[in-house]
């Protein structure tokens, strides 16, 4: 696994403590998040992922430490773009917001599992067949071409076929009950109870498939800055930790970021080139100060050119 045991414990714990201080202090009772709360467990989230990649330049150096924050910066953006997503399927189940933060904590529990098994499988290829680092690169190039030239069409939730699945396969309501996922109620055929499932765990199923659609971006992306399963999977984490607070302030001016995407997919590009251009100038891999200066240049020009242009919209409501 590339570190010894005690310090993918002593992260293991960390994460822990953050969701079971999230969930059982900061949200012992449901209630709707407003967006300065939002912006302030943010800030809160993103300190403390910062502050990690502190310690990772402290304790494993200053390489390290580089790919750990360029990581955590190409992840966070990436999850820009899961918002609109996750902002769509609330919509469509008309989740009520204020259960919208249960289904993300249990949605972010899954995606450290998922990311843990991604990751760990990324990390065994790319261990036993090196030029797999070239096959992520090329993925990356291309796919960052397509996001840029070529315009995607919204997700169309209603003919989804896992939607349809499970709405065939299992007993639905058709109504919210609560925070609850599973309830039981009578069958309207045989009149017995039996279990039920509610539109807010469909709500949560989709939101973890699409976040393994989201993974095959990022987790390339970040293999293509460090091979280092650690780095890889601590910066992924710290940074999706915190777009569940993120969200709620996204979600309701997600339009003032119009301009992020094209931005997003440069990055991808420069990412998935730079281990071309490397190659080609003679150089072990490109320095990784210059990676995440330039990762950085390119996502904040597209952040404030956002802004800029639409300085004069309303936020909708």
């Amino acid at each position: 696994m590339g570190k010894p045991v005690w310090m993918w414990l002593s992260f293991l714990a960390l994460v822990i403590a953050i969701l079971a201080f999230d969930l059982g202090i900061l949200h012992k009772e449901n209630k709707e998040i407003e967006v300065g709360e939002s912006l302030r467990l943010s800030a809160l989230y993103i300190s403390l992922g910062l502050a990690f990649g502190g310690w990772v330049w402290w304790y494993l150096g200053a390489d390290s430490g580089i790919a750990y924050l360029t990581g955590f910066v190409v992840e966070k953006t990436l999850a820009l773009d899961n918002v609109f997503v996750i902002a769509l399927i609330f919509s469509f189940f008309a989740v009520p917001r204020l259960y919208q933060h249960r289904v993300l904590f249990w949605g972010i529990l899954g995606v450290i599992v998922l990311r843990a098994i991604m990751i760990g499988v990324g990390a065994t290829l790319v261990a036993e067949f090196s030029w797999l680092l070239y096959v992520f690169a090329a993925f990356l190039v291309l796919t960052g071409l397509k996001m840029l030239f070529m315009k995607e069409a919204e997700p169309d939730i209603s003919n989804n076929a896992l939607v349809r699945f499970m709405r065939r396969r299992f007993n639905v309501t058709e109504t919210h009950h609560g925070e609850h996922f599973f309830v039981r109620q009578a069958d309207p055929k045989t009149g017995k109870l039996t279990w039920f499932i509610t539109p807010l765990f469909m709500a949560l199923v989709l939101i973890e498939v699409a976040d393994v659609i989201f993974a095959v971006d990022s987790v390339p992306a970040i293999f293509a800055i460090t091979t280092d399963p650690f780095l890889v999977y601590t910066s992924n984490i710290f940074a999706i930790l915190g777009l569940r607070a993120l969200y709620f302030a996204l979600a309701a001016m997600i339009h003032r970021f119009r301009y992020l995407k094209p931005a997003l997919a440069v990055v991808l590009i420069f990412i998935g080139s730079k281990i071309f251009v490397a190659d080609l100038i003679g150089l072990e891999k490109f320095p990784a100060a210059l990676s995440l200066g330039i990762t950085f240049a390119i996502i904040a020009s597209g952040v404030i050119w956002s802004l800029v242009k639409t300085r004069d919209e309303k936020v909708e409501a």
